[in-house]
């Protein structure tokens, strides 16, 4: 059985995030307030989070400070329903790429005309997005990613949907999500709002994107399909492999080597 790290990431305890002060906040296009931190000056880099996630996830990976040393500025953001971020108990909320349409509106909040942005995991799908809906995009990294997502009817999303919706007996097999959820005090009814909206970018649509990407991932993660298929969609990528699981590659110097020499170029 593949890891239960699919679509998640480790990040800090609830506790910690709960004696956090919120700001700083800015509301975007639809009243939702957004948490977000900005470090650093220089070219701005924005990390994006994975499924059970926040921007803090980013904070002990290798990447971060290596971006903060080269000269660049690091932009983190809790995705709506997660982190100190407003969390919608509507499925509405999280459709028509909500969460790429914040990261757009916080960009514009921040006057950052253009950037480059890294994802993992589930990150990857929503910077997917940006790949196809944002024009001020400067180039981007898909991290533990493969192909599977660009199908709207991606079996592993639709069951992490109904394991977070009430369905969880029809999914044993990944109910330690649904408990380490529970364990840290998220909010499942988000998450699952998360999973039922979640975006899909047709292969059509990646086919005609030409600014450069960068498809990474661990050696032993294939647990969202293959990097290499991703790569084949993608005009102007470059696919690289690092050694790590679908848990560890993102915060391992391996991955932040690859990916500052792909911004460097």
């Amino acid at each position: 059985m593949k890891t239960l790290l699919t679509l998640f990431w480790l990040v800090l305890p609830t506790a910690v995030l709960a004696q956090a002060s919120r700001e700083p906040l800015f509301t975007s296009f639809d009243g939702t307030k957004i948490h977000y931190e900005v470090t650093g000056a220089g070219k701005p880099v924005v990390l994006v989070h994975g499924f059970m996630g926040s921007g803090s996830s980013w904070q002990k990976a290798v990447l971060r400070q290596a971006l903060l040393d080269a000269g660049y500025q690091v932009v983190q953001l809790d995705l709506r329903g997660n982190g100190l971020s407003d969390k919608p108990h509507t499925v509405a909320a999280y459709r028509n790429d909500a969460e790429a349409r914040d990261i757009m509106a916080l960009m514009k909040h921040l006057k950052l005309t253009r950037y480059d942005a890294v994802g993992y995991s589930r990150g990857s799908i929503i910077t997917a997005r940006l790949l196809v809906l944002d024009k001020n995009l400067r180039s981007a990294v898909l991290g533990g990613m493969g192909a599977d997502f660009t199908d709207p009817n991606w079996s592993r999303r639709m069951a992490f949907a109904e394991l977070f919706s009430g369905k969880a007996h029809l999914h044993p097999e990944f109910q330690g999500a649904l408990n380490a959820a529970k364990t840290r005090g998220l909010d499942t009814l988000a998450l699952g709002f998360q999973q039922q909206a979640q975006p899909s970018t047709s292969p059509a649509d990646l086919r005609k994107v030409n600014i450069p990407v960068l498809i990474i991932s661990g050696d032993q993660d294939e647990d969202n399909g293959r990097a290499a298929d991703l790569a084949k969609l993608l005009p102007n990528s470059t696919l690289k492999t690092v050694p790590g699981n679908h848990g560890n590659t993102s915060g391992s110097e391996g991955f932040a080597r690859e990916v500052l020499a792909f911004l460097k170029r």
